[in-house]
């Protein structure tokens, strides 16, 4: 009922930017938190950025001053701007979303399929 599409990703070079967006989309009365996740091949997921419904947000400590996440209520979507990206930043990058569908409804998480973003020289 619920829907996450990525786009944005793609191969840079070391220093390069990129910016993923992430729509949500079907029955959503209110999207709380939202975020970005990635998985490089042999390593554990791991948290990047959220933000709350109200703009909080909250980086991991190896991408703080680099990315930037943010949101747009109106469109149902997250963003994050990427810069000076690192060979170590390349791995599948997923969305997810904590969603309320109405208002009597629990909270519920979804995740995107995912988006390669590769940085090689």
């Amino acid at each position: 009922q619920v829907q996450l599409a990525e786009s944005g990703g793609g191969l840079v070079q070391p220093g390069g930017s990129l910016t993923l967006s992430c729509a949500a989309s079907g029955s959503i009365f209110r999207i709380n938190s939202m975020g970005w996740h990635r998985q490089a091949p042999g390593k554990q997921r791991e948290l990047v950025a959220a933000i709350s419904n109200g703009g909080r947000a909250n980086y991991a400590d190896s991408v703080k001053g680099r990315f930037t996440i943010s949101r747009d209520n109106a469109k149902n979507t997250v963003y994050l701007q990427m810069n000076n990206l690192k060979p170590e930043d390349a791995a599948v990058y997923y969305c997810n979303a904590e969603v309320l569908v109405s208002w009597y409804s629990a909270n519920t998480n979804h995740w995107g399929q995912g988006t390669q973003v590769t940085v090689s020289s």
